[in-house]
């Protein structure tokens, strides 16, 4: 029965897919840019509800950007989480673009890509979200550069948040966590990290029963004369606050 259960959900996760990549490739080309971001927002609170993840999302969520949103990072359920609490534009690995399928949905929801080994290519993508800042978007980063255990943040790299002090936009850090709605105690089901793989992640988020994702906003703050590595040190305090609110 569980096979059963788990395979129902992936086939209507897979449909829901494609008809996401069939929206973008005949429909998006006519609409507005908030048009679009509204089709992805909904989208991805349909997918969760689809793969039977309840979203939660307190604090105040940008109405409107500029704003750079900062968070801690657990899941490759993560993006979804976000975009289905408010659309905003992520910076990805360069790897993405050469994804079948996943690229096309990527490119759709605005994403921004970066060579990670690339210090030129850094700058370049500071240079650019700067821009994108500047003309009001709402950008998102994970500072912690990969998944962590979803128990202690890693350091974060302060680098993407010089985009926010060259535009001189605002900061908003955000907090991520699964729960299980039975024991109010945080889930390990979507956890991706270390030598956990990727099938055997989504299996256990399939499987799983009263996941809940919580997304926390904090204040939006300003420079405040900040470097980035302080900015950055002072946000991951923030978002660590944020994690261990009830």
């Amino acid at each position: 029965m569980k096979l059963l259960g788990v395979s129902w959900k992936l086939l209507r996760a897979m449909v829901h897919a494609v008809h996401g990549f069939w929206i973008i490739k005949t429909i998006f080309p006519r609409l507005e840019q908030v048009e679009q971001e509204g089709r992805v927002q909904a989208w991805a609170a349909e997918m969760l509800r689809i793969v039977g993840i309840e979203l939660q999302v307190k604090g105040s969520a940008p109405a409107q950007g500029p704003v750079l949103l900062v968070a801690n990072h657990i899941s490759w359920l993560d993006i979804l989480v976000m975009h289905a609490s408010r659309h905003c534009r992520f910076v990805s690995k360069s790897d993405v673009k050469a994804w079948p399928f996943v690229s096309t949905l990527a490119n759709g929801a605005g994403t921004l890509y970066i060579e990670r080994e690339s210090r030129r290519d850094a700058h370049r993508l500071v240079r650019q979200m700067a821009e994108r800042l500047r003309s009001g978007d709402i950008l998102a980063v994970f500072p912690e550069g990969t998944t962590g255990d979803g128990i202690t943040l890693l350091p974060f790299h302060a680098n993407l948040i010089q985009a926010a002090i060259e535009a001189s936009v605002p900061v908003q850090p955000v907090a991520l966590r699964f729960i299980d709605t039975a024991s109010g105690q945080v889930s390990f089901a979507p956890s991706y990290v270390g030598d956990e793989t990727l099938i055997g992640s989504i299996w256990r988020t399939l499987t799983a029963t009263g996941l809940k994702a919580v997304v926390t906003f904090g204040e939006a703050q300003a420079a405040q004369g900040h470097t980035r590595r302080s900015w950055a040190q002072a946000l991951r305090g923030e978002i660590e606050r944020l994690r261990q609110s009830p």
